[in-house]
C-alpha cells in the first residue's frame, strides 16, 4: 500500500473494494440500483464526484513508460499517468515514427506556401474525457490560471454556432434544410435499430438494414456529410453514434448543437498539452520507427519485454523491465496520406493489392499475429475505395470566391466570428463535396486578409459535373474548378484561381474505422492477459463509445491508465442523454420534423398544467392526430392527476 494512503489502513485493509474497481463501468448493462455493495458511482454518472485524484497502489518512480504514437491518445495517456498514477513526467518517453506530435490532428503551413489541415475535428459539449484533461492544461492565450476549456467556453458562450446554408444547390443557390424527411416506415427503422443489441449487428453495413428512402433523405445527407458516413460502412458504427448524439439530433440541420474552437485542432488542443507534458518532463524521441513487440506469453499472462525500432537506419531493441508500462496506438486513419497542389494531383501509389504496409498497420498485424486477443487489422485497412476520401485546404486572399462565400456566412468571415457554421454540403455534386470556413484567423500567425477553407468529398469514383474526372486524378486548380462550378463564379475562375493557393490530400484509411466489423475484430484496451500492455486510439474496442472523435481516443487512453496502475478511479460510461425522456421526446419530434407524432396530442393533454408541460417542444399548429376514442379515458386520467395534487 501506498504511504500516501497509510492513515486509511484500516479501512482499505478490510474493505472488500480496494483494488477491484471495474475501470471501464458499462451502461448498456448495468441494472442502476443501490445496493451496499454498490460504492462506486453508476456508470454513466458523470460530474465533480467522478473528480477525485487517483491514488496509486505503489510508487512508480523507477517504472519507464513508452508511449508508441504521440497523437491524441498518445498524449493523453501520458497526462494520466502523471496526475493520476503520480508517475514522473521524466520517466515517460514517447516514440514516434514522425516528426512531429500530433498524430492526425494536424495543421501546418504559412500565408505564402499555402496551409493545410487534412481534417477537422466537429465538437460536443459532452466530451467529459477531453473536457476533463483540458480544464487542467494552461490556456493558449488567456493568462493564467485559465485554461483551454475556459478559452473554449469563452468563445462558444458568446459567438453561437450555427448555419444559414447547411445545404445549398444549383450553381450556389441555398436549399431548404429545414426538414429532414423521413418517411414514417424510416423513422421506425430508426427506432427498431436504437432497440436492437449490439451484439445482433456483426458485419452488418448501413444499406443492408436502411431503404432506398432512407439513404435519400435529407436526414441521411445531413448524417453522412457531418460524420463522413457511406451507406457500406458499419450499421453498428452508426447505432453508437445514435445513442451517443441522440441529444444533438434536432440541431444537426443547421450545426446548433456544435461548438468550434478558436483555431485549428493543431494550435488549439495539441500545442498546449505538448508544452504541458514537456514542462513535467515528457520526453519526445522523433523519428523513430516502432518495427514489433517482444510479447512473452505464458500460463501467467502476456508482457511485454521489449520494443524493437529502426533508428538511423539501425535496429535498436528497447528493454522493457519489470516495472515498465507501454502503450501502443494500433492503425491510423492518416497514415500513407498523398499530397497534391495547385497543378499537381496527389500521385496515389497504393491499392487493395499492397494496402497496410505502412508503419502503424504493420505493426498491429504483427500484435494481432501473435495472438487473436489483438484483433483484425485486415477487417479495417483491406479495402481502400471503401475507406477513403480526399480534403484540399484552400489559402485565399480576395477572389471571386471569398466574395461568394460571405454570402453563404452566418457572420462576416473577416470578423474573427462564425462563418460558415460548419460543412455547407452541395447535394447534387456527383463527389458529394462539403466545404467549411471556420472562425478566422485558423492559425494565429495568419495575415488579416486571408481566408483559410476546408474542402472535401466523400465520393471517390464519381467524376466530377464540371471536371470530368474523379477528385483524387484532379490538380488543386481542377478541384476550385469544380467548386466554383457548384457555386456559380465559373465564369470568375481565373480570377479565384490566382487568388488561391491548394493542397491537397488524400488519405486511404481516414475512415477505415466505420468498416463493417464483429466482435473480436478490435481488440480492448487491455486485452486479455496483458500485463503491462495498453491499446489506444481509434482502433480498439470501448463499451459504448463512437469513434472518429477526440473523446474517444481520450477515453481509451484514460481506460489503459487506470486499468494497468489499477486505480480506485472509473471512467464513467458516455454522457447518460440516451435515457432522459426529454432527450427522447425531442429526437422523436425532430425526426417527425415536429409533426404530432402518434400519441402526442393525448400526452400534451396529460402534461397540460402539470410540473412536466416543458418535456415536449412547442410548434406550430398543425393537423390534430384522430384520438377520440382515447378521449374519456384521457379526462378520467386528468382528473385522476388533479386529485394527486389536491
Amino acid at each position: 500500500m501506498s504511504t500516501i494512503n497509510s492513515k486509511f489502513e484500516n479501512i482499505l485493509n478490510t474493505s472488500e473494494q480496494f483494488g477491484k474497481v471495474v475501470h471501464e463501468p458499462d451502461s448498456s448493462k448495468e441494472v442502476q440500483i443501490n445496493t451496499p455493495e454498490k460504492t462506486m458511482p453508476f456508470s454513466d454518472q458523470i460530474g465533480n464526484y467522478q473528480r477525485n485524484k487517483g491514488i496509486p497502489l505503489q510508487s512508480y518512480e523507477n517504472s519507464k513508460i513508452y508511449i508508441v504514437g504521440s497523437g491524441i491518445a498518445g498524449m493523453s495517456a501520458a497526462y494520466y499517468f502523471i496526475r493520476d498514477g503520480h508517475v514522473p513526467g521524466k520517466n515517460i518517453i514517447f516514440l514516434d515514427q514522425l516528426s512531429i506530435e500530433g498524430g492526425s490532428l494536424d495543421g501546418a503551413g504559412n500565408a505564402e506556401e499555402g496551409y493545410i489541415i487534412r481534417g477537422g475535428r466537429e465538437m460536443d459539449m459532452t466530451y467529459e474525457n477531453l473536457w476533463d484533461i483540458f480544464q487542467d492544461i494552461p490556456a493558449l492565450e488567456l493568462p493564467a490560471p485559465y485554461s483551454v476549456l475556459d478559452e473554449y467556453r469563452l468563445i462558444n458562450d458568446n459567438d453561437p454556432n450555427y448555419s444559414k446554408a447547411r445545404l445549398i444547390h444549383n450553381k450556389g443557390e441555398i436549399q431548404d434544410f429545414s426538414k429532414f424527411g423521413l418517411e414514417k416506415k424510416d423513422q421506425l427503422a430508426i427506432v427498431k435499430l436504437l432497440l436492437k443489441k449490439k451484439e445482433e449487428l456483426d458485419d452488418l453495413s448501413i444499406e443492408d438494414y436502411f431503404a432506398e428512402s432512407f439513404l435519400k433523405s435529407n436526414f441521411w445527407f445531413f448524417w453522412r456529410s457531418m460524420f463522413a458516413f457511406e451507406n457500406w460502412h458499419s450499421l453498428l458504427e452508426l447505432k453508437l453514434y445514435m445513442h451517443r448524439f441522440l441529444h444533438a439530433i434536432d440541431g444537426m440541420k443547421d450545426f446548433s448543437c456544435l461548438v468550434f474552437p478558436k483555431y485549428n485542432q493543431y494550435d488549439t488542443f495539441v500545442t498546449p498539452l505538448k508544452d504541458f507534458l514537456v514542462e513535467k518532463g515528457v520526453q519526445i524521441q522523433f523519428n523513430t520507427l516502432i518495427k514489433d513487440i517482444d510479447l512473452q506469453i505464458n500460463t501467467e499472462g502476456k508482457k511485454v519485454q521489449g520494443i524493437i525500432t529502426e533508428q538511423n537506419g539501425e535496429e535498436v531493441k528497447i528493454p522493457i523491465g519489470k516495472d515498465d508500462y507501454v502503450i501502443i496506438t494500433t492503425g491510423s486513419m492518416t497514415e500513407s496520406t498523398f499530397y497534391g497542389d495547385n497543378t499537381t494531383a496527389p500521385e496515389i501509389t497504393i491499392d487493395n493489392s499492397n494496402t497496410g504496409q505502412s508503419a502503424g498497420w504493420k505493426l498491429w498485424k504483427n500484435l494481432a499475429a501473435k495472438s487473436e486477443v489483438f484483433g483484425n487489422p485486415e477487417k479495417f485497412c483491406g479495402n481502400i475505395e471503401k475507406s477513403s476520401w480526399e480534403s484540399a485546404t484552400l489559402t485565399c486572399r480576395p477572389s471571386a470566391f471569398t466574395e461568394k462565400l460571405k454570402e453563404l456566412c452566418v457572420n462576416d468571415p473577416y470578423s474573427g466570428k462564425t462563418a460558415t457554421g460548419g460543412i455547407v454540403t452541395i447535394t447534387d455534386s456527383n463527389w458529394v463535396m462539403s466545404f467549411t470556413c471556420n472562425r478566422q484567423p485558423h492559425f494565429p500567425t495568419q495575415p488579416d486578409d486571408i481566408l483559410v477553407v476546408w474542402v472535401y468529398a466523400l465520393l471517390m469514383d464519381k467524376e466530377g459535373n464540371y471536371i470530368k474526372k474523379t477528385m483524387p486524378e484532379c490538380t488543386g486548380n481542377e478541384i476550385l474548378a469544380e467548386l466554383c462550378h457548384h457555386v456559380g463564379i465559373i465564369d470568375e475562375l481565373d480570377n479565384v484561381i490566382e487568388n488561391t493557393i491548394v493542397r491537397t490530400a488524400f488519405m486511404p484509411y481516414i475512415t477505415s474505422m466505420f468498416m463493417p466489423r464483429a466482435q473480436g475484430d478490435r481488440p480492448r484496451v487491455v486485452p486479455e492477459g496483458c500485463t503491462n500492455l495498453g491499446l489506444v486510439g481509434q482502433f480498439v474496442e470501448t463499451n459504448n463509445d463512437v469513434v472518429f472523435t477526440m473523446e474517444s481516443s481520450v477515453r481509451t487512453a484514460r481506460i489503459a491508465v487506470y486499468s494497468l496502475l489499477n486505480l480506485n478511479k472509473q471512467v464513467p460510461d458516455i454522457n447518460p442523454l440516451q435515457y432522459d425522456i426529454r432527450h427522447l421526446l425531442k429526437a422523436t419530434q425532430a425526426l417527425n420534423d415536429y409533426k404530432p407524432f402518434l400519441g402526442e396530442g393525448i400526452l400534451r393533454k396529460v402534461l397540460k398544467g402539470t410540473y412536466f408541460e416543458h418535456v415536449l417542444v412547442n410548434h406550430p399548429e398543425g393537423k390534430e392526430e384522430h384520438e377520440s376514442f382515447f378521449m374519456e379515458q384521457v379526462g378520467r386520467f386528468q382528473d385522476w392527476i388533479k386529485g394527486v395534487k389536491g
